[in-house]
């Protein structure tokens, strides 16, 4: 007998679909459709909504055939984890290395990045951080449009391969992040929309209907955003979690689901006996997403432990490239770099010419430390959204005195 869950709370009803044979479930005051079904427990299932065509599992843990596939059962517990000792790593103090596992070896696997785990750590990394592995459609992808949540791509090795990669990299006393998306999903083959109402027109974001995270029956799509990030770290044994653009997750809530996940996190970490990181990217400059969180019941930060900090890429890029176009023009200011090496924020509540408004948050330096603040030369954002995709070892010149910023 194997059980099968789905909510999908405005159907009338939801089959599982296992090979050639459709099993009816029964749905529940709670919107949730359930079934003990006389099946394989390794068998590939999915299921059938109003007598539609066949979907997978938004929680599914493999999708062997691909996002618009069956779902293909995994055993979490199967694993034979090696890391017993590791005692993971804080924040503070650690040296980032993003990865793009489809790109970091010729075989574009999970697996052969192990080979390459002794280079990381002799270059002095302390934290490896994956680009997104959610499954997505088609062989290549850069990992933002991924739509099985919690499924590993099989390009990647499956999920599987991710507890191989992870169990390694402790052994070389390496911690790793995973980048998780959760403000939107790609268009070819979500099917979160169609199962239930993941997504709201009450918010709007540059990808469509924003994820519903405050409307009617937004109480499971919350849970589902957090069980996620919850999975990784707990049943994956990963050490921290980078938010992509947690400004477009749209919340107008009392208490954000930002909070909701971080105080979560907070306790998994004392349950597990080792920090457990939350990393935002954060378009606002607001100190409030790294401030600590407020005593229960009472108003505070978000607990977040670190963010992103563009605008000291921003004014290094200026100051080694002269480049002031788009949002560097305000970067060419004189005293920019010392004002970010030393406030974090170039914007903390002043005038953005490309925004052409007031923008950030002052830092009050005294109660939020400097470490929250995780600055880089590059990531994949600024390499992959310029034009030509260069690096700034192909854009500065080797040796000689950098460019002087054009002005506006």
């Amino acid at each position: 007998m194997t059980d099968y869950a789905l909510w999908a709370p405005h159907k009338q009803s939801v089959d599982v679909v296992v090979g050639d044979t459709r099993h009816p479930l029964t749905k529940g005051p709670d919107g949730w459709w359930r079934g003990d079904v006389d099946t394989d427990p390794q068998a590939p299932y999915a299921f059938s909504l109003d007598n539609g065509d066949p979907r997978p599992d938004p929680r599914g843990l493999r999708l062997v055939d691909g996002v618009h596939g069956p779902t293909t059962p995994f055993d979490l517990t199967a694993f034979d984890w090696t890391d017993g000792d590791w005692a993971g790593r804080p924040l503070r103090g650690s040296v980032v290395y993003e990865v793009h596992v489809g790109t970091f070896t010729p075989e574009g696997t999970l697996d052969a990045a192990i080979g390459k785990l002794d280079y990381l750590a002799d270059l002095g990394v302390t934290t490896v951080e994956l680009m997104p592995l959610n499954s997505f459609p088609g062989d290549h992808n850069w990992g933002y449009d991924g739509v099985g949540l919690y499924a590993v791509d099989e390009t990647y090795g499956g999920p599987a391969g991710l507890q191989r990669f992870v169990d390694a990299a402790h052994g070389k006393g390496l911690a790793v992040c995973l980048d998780v998306v959760y403000n939107h999903l790609g268009p070819d083959g979500n099917y979160l929309g169609e199962i239930a109402p993941y997504f709201t027109e009450l918010h709007h974001t540059p990808w469509g209907a924003a994820v519903n995270l405050d409307g009617p029956d937004s109480d499971e799509v919350r849970r589902f955003i957090i069980d996620n990030a919850l999975l990784w770290l707990r049943d994956f044994h990963l050490d921290a979690l980078r938010l992509d653009a947690v400004h477009a997750l749209i919340d107008e809530r009392a208490v954000p689901i930002l909070e909701e996940l971080a105080a979560a996190v907070d306790q998994l970490s004392e349950q597990v006996g080792r920090p457990l990181v939350l990393i935002a990217e954060d378009d606002r400059n607001d100190v409030t997403t790294t401030s600590p969180r407020g005593s229960e019941g009472t108003a505070g930060g978000l607990g977040i432990a670190g963010q992103w900090t563009d605008d000291i890429h921003h004014a290094l890029h200026v100051a080694l490239t002269g480049e002031t176009d788009g949002y560097y023009a305000d970067f060419a200011e004189p005293g920019a770099l010392a004002k970010v090496f030393t406030n974090a924020f170039f914007h903390d509540g002043t005038f953005s010419t490309f925004r052409g408004r007031g923008h950030g948050r002052p830092v009050d330096r005294t109660s939020i430390g400097g470490h929250r603040f995780v600055a880089s030369l590059q990531t994949h954002d600024q390499i992959g959204n310029r034009r030509t995709g260069d690096r700034l070892s192909a854009t500065v010149p080797q040796g000689g005195s950098p460019p002087v910023p054009r002005c506006c």
